[in-house]
């Protein structure tokens, strides 16, 4: 399998050699429940602008939230910058290389500690993520579809299957969550591209479907989706924006911005967005509230803004 990934794995920049730890830790986050094609250009703008955690701390979170671009789950970038903030306070501004201090992290899990220690130090860790999961699910455990929550086996599993050798191990990794990405999908596997099919136990069995079907996220309607809206709207405005504002159109949008609301000038379009979701209410107080709790926006006297 390592030999396929060497061969055919994609030219990704957090995969080049001379990529610094900040910048794998900064796309394992990103890559989190988003795909590469909508983290690439995020990413790239990041590094560019913060090369280092030491760049990313001196600036307040907000930066980090107005940066996120539309890779959703805005958490992620605040927790960014905590990150940055700990590696600059406790680490003299270097990622720090081990397991341990990765985890010690504000945000950082056992996946994202894992994942850093193995491919920006070349640490022998077991790293799990979807894919490497629905591959050792298939290839050893024969079945369409790992459980829907990672179980004590599996972890075990995969602990079992990784190699001793540690430069080998971070190959291995590298190497299983590739095929799962692009040839052992969850929804249409290429099983004729795969390296390991002579070996595969679920090609075996006679690839018996799934024992559950798999639930996509929902968005429409949600107040997920409620809560990006006003996001982005917070993101394009130059300044606070009025409660009142957010919670119901001024004036027909379709017609202009509004006169009172000259800071959102030539940004008319995601506040547009917002009230073109027709939300009720008490979903957008909802959903405005979850997003002063989680620390993604602030109340001023002027009016809502990113946390500063």
């Amino acid at each position: 399998m390592t030999d396929w990934f060497r061969e055919n794995a994609r030219d990704l920049p957090w995969r080049d050699p001379g990529c610094s730890p900040w910048g794998i830790l900064v796309s394992e986050v990103m890559l989190q429940q988003t795909p590469v094609v909508r983290v690439l250009p995020v990413w790239r703008e990041w590094l560019e602008r913060w090369p280092t955690p030491a760049h990313l701390a001196a600036e307040p979170s907000g930066a980090a939230v107005r940066h996120w671009g539309r890779l959703g789950y805005p958490r992620r970038a605040l927790r960014l910058h905590a990150a940055a903030t700990a590696i600059v306070a406790g680490h003299a501004g270097e990622v720090p290389a081990t397991y341990d201090e990765l985890l010690s992290l504000p945000g950082v899990g056992t996946y994202t500690a894992a994942a850093v220690a193995a491919f920006a130090f070349g640490r022998r860790e077991t790293v799990v993520d979807t894919n490497i999961r629905r591959v050792h699910a298939r290839l050893v455990g024969g079945t369409a579809l790992p459980a829907p929550a990672l179980t004590a086996a599996e972890t075990r599993r995969a602990v079992a299957l990784l190699p001793d050798d540690e430069a080998l191990s971070v190959q291995w990794n590298a190497a299983v969550m590739e095929l799962g990405a692009v040839v052992c999908t969850a929804r249409a596997p290429l099983c004729d591209a795969c390296p390991v099919i002579d070996a595969c136990a679920w090609i075996a069995a006679g690839r018996p479907a799934p024992e559950y079907v798999p639930k996509g996220q929902s968005w429409a309607g949600t107040d997920r989706q409620v809560r990006g809206a006003i996001v982005a709207v917070l993101r394009h405005a130059d300044s606070p924006v009025a409660r009142p504002i957010l919670l119901w159109a001024p004036v027909d949008l379709g017609i202009g911005v509004p006169v009172d609301v000259p800071h959102l000038a030539g940004h008319a379009g995601p506040l547009a967005a917002l009230h073109g979701l027709q939300a009720p209410t008490e979903q957008l107080e909802r959903a405005l509230a979850g997003l002063l709790a989680d620390g993604l926006a602030e109340e001023t006297e002027a009016g809502l803004r990113l946390p500063g």
